[in-house]
């Protein structure tokens, strides 16, 4: 949606959609008469409110209010790069100016420069609505009652609900305009709203002998495009108080190589951890366990990823990426075979190929199993897994993207005969990608949304976990 008169006026945004347009212009215009061969500028600016609070009590109000420009000069195959918060005319022409500086003296890239025109997203392309924007009209005691409520239904589910590390609310909300010498113009403004609680239970530790205590922390968050859509603060704050009396009394396992069932909320970083190998900068560079994995077979024949950019108010939804670059919808894996890699224009050409529209990253995936029914709740899930671990957290950055080889802190819950039995922590999960991905025996249908990535529990055939 552009950001006209009414939009700024309900938004609080202090510039218009027409201003940015006139500052475009002027900046390319500018490094044309420098003799730029080619060049691209983006303005934007975001405002926002974020209140938390803890035990009763404010702790924060912070208002942020931010704007830039960015101009990015292309003399030949020589690239400069320069920004300011100065939109005032001198300010525009002295970032120009430095960019242009920058590219004289850099070297030669043969894969620098602007997209082709016939990738951009022209015209009525560029203005495709998705209804990204809906700002939330709250001030700064509204936000903080509706924190103070998620928090109480938290602290109040039960006794052992005994601290709290605080909530959150923070409504977000900015616009853009970009263009570029090769006929790309387009913008639009954006929300994004959150409301978020962290509980901490507490009871008297296994075996204590000196008032030793067992504390287990965890949260939960509501996120969405539309204030209209976040859950309930009072239905975020029992599920967070939920989650973490259901980890009272954890306990290690021993050593063992088992099944392994992903929460829907942590598969997302499976999916995540898929998009990263098959990114551009990770391919070129060779920093990939799935280098040349076009066209091959690295998931199982009954899993699918698509991607959807227009989906509406989607997290991930763009009508064209950060270079101006059309976006389309895809299979990026079907049946298991990879179709697609996620390329900026300068990724692509750095392997030979064409973009794909992902400057800036993916949008709007969902991976799904055809094998998965519509009764596959997390339930059905735990049945699948039979006798193994489900784990709800995960710890640390072991993974390796160059091996593929995966070790994770975890937390979570061993599972019999499909129940689940007790809490477990201080174990870590260990497989390699390659291996995990191809051992993905089912998909659950209790898809959750992390970001851009849709994805419900994912169970595992196999992977090591280390306990005592």
């Amino acid at each position: 949606m552009p950001a006209s008169s009414s939009t700024q006026k309900s938004s609080g945004f202090a510039y218009p959609r027409e201003a940015f347009q006139q500052i475009v212009d002027d900046a390319l215009e500018f490094a044309r008469s420098l003799g730029a061969s080619d060049a691209s500028v983006e303005v934007s600016e975001g405002v926002g409110l974020s209140v938390s609070v803890r035990k009763g009590e404010v702790e924060n109000v912070e208002r942020n209010r931010d704007k830039s420009m960015g101009v990015t000069v292309y003399i030949a195959q020589r690239r400069g790069n320069a920004s300011t918060s100065d939109f005032s005319r001198a300010a525009l022409e002295q970032t120009v100016r430095a960019a242009h500086d920058i590219a004289r003296f850099t070297a030669e890239d043969p894969a620098a420069g602007l997209p082709q025109a016939e990738d951009l997203a022209l015209g009525a392309a560029a203005e495709l609505d998705l209804d990204l924007f809906h700002p939330w009209a709250i001030d700064a005691e509204q936000a903080m009652q509706i924190a103070l409520r998620c928090e109480s239904a938290a602290l109040t589910v039960d006794p052992r609900i005994t601290n709290s590390e605080g909530a959150g609310v923070s409504a977000q909300q900015s616009h853009f305009y970009a263009g570029n010498t090769r006929g790309f113009r387009g913008g639009y403004a954006s929300s994004r709203h959150s409301l978020s609680v962290a509980p901490i239970a507490s009871i008297a530790a296994r075996g204590a002998k000196n008032g030793e205590t067992d504390m287990q922390r965890d949260a939960w968050y509501s996120s969405m495009r539309s204030p209209d859509e976040l859950a309930a603060p009072e239905a975020v704050g029992r599920y967070a108080a939920e989650r973490a009396l259901s980890r009272l009394g954890s306990r290690k396992i021993k050593t063992c190589e088992v099944p392994v069932l992903f929460e829907s909320s942590l598969a997302s970083g499976l999916l995540g951890a898929y998009v990263q190998a098959t990114s551009g900068g990770a391919l070129y560079r060779k920093s990939s366990f799935l280098i040349d994995s076009l066209g091959q077979q690295v998931l199982p024949e009954h899993v699918d990823i698509h991607e959807d950019p227009h989906q509406r108010r989607g997290k991930g939804s763009a009508p064209f990426d950060d270079e101006g670059v059309l976006t389309r919808q895809r299979d990026v894996v079907r049946d298991g075979v990879v179709q697609g890699y996620f390329l900026s224009t300068y990724s692509a050409r750095k392997l030979g190929m064409r973009t794909t529209g992902h400057a800036g990253g993916s949008q709007n995936l969902a991976f799904t199993s055809r094998l998965t029914q519509p009764g596959d709740n997390l339930d059905a899930m735990l049945k699948k897994l039979g006798r193994g671990l489900f784990v709800i957290e995960l710890m640390g950055q072991g993974v390796n993207y160059v091996t593929g080889d995966y070790s994770r802190g975890a937390a979570g819950f061993w599972v019999e005969n499909g129940r689940i039995q007790y809490p477990v922590n201080e174990i870590t999960v260990a497989g390699n990608l390659r291996d995990m991905f191809k051992q993905i025996v089912a998909v659950g249908a209790d898809a959750y949304t992390m970001g851009s990535k849709t994805i419900g529990s994912v169970l595992i055939e196999r992977m090591k976990i280390a306990g005592s």
